[in-house]
């Protein structure tokens, strides 16, 4: 290579790729910012002169489908929040089992770490069994009430 010959830091051309790639990224985000500006300014050009005179039926917005009835923004039951809390709890705990899951083999072969991996998982397990329980004592999962 003809830089390398200069006498640089070989290391610092390990960098070349990623100064690219960041210059690469720049070149669209503002490419793609400029052409939408562009597009944006011809076809509301065209647009004023294919309308001709605002009028207040022309400015009113459309919307297609059916009529609204009622009010938009209704009230939902506990019960949707509620669900919807659980499942974040027991979703981020199952995601705590995830990685454990994957290095409980490793750990397994020093004896001082089987046993404290094993015991903070039951621990944690039991937790989330009491949870559980919790919930299904308080009926969280009846529909009816």
């Amino acid at each position: 290579m003809i830089l390398a010959e200069t006498g640089a830091d070989p290391q610092l051309f390990q960098y070349l790729g990623v100064l690219l790639l960041a210059l690469v990224v720049i070149t669209f985000a503002v490419g793609s910012m400029v052409a939408s500006k562009l597009a944006g300014w011809f076809f509301s050009a065209r647009r004023a002169r294919a309308l001709g005179r605002h009028t207040p039926t022309k400015d009113t917005p459309y919307e297609c489908g059916m009529l609204p009835v009622g009010d938009g923004s209704s009230r939902l039951s506990v019960k949707f929040y509620l669900v919807a809390m659980l499942f974040i709890l027991f979703d981020i705990e199952v995601v705590f089992l995830y990685p454990w899951a994957v290095v409980y083999k490793e750990m397994l072969i020093d004896p001082a770490t089987a046993n404290l991996i094993f015991g903070t998982m039951v621990s944690f397990l039991g937790i989330l069994f009491v949870g559980y329980i919790y919930a299904i004592k308080r009926n969280a999962f009846d529909w009816k009430s």
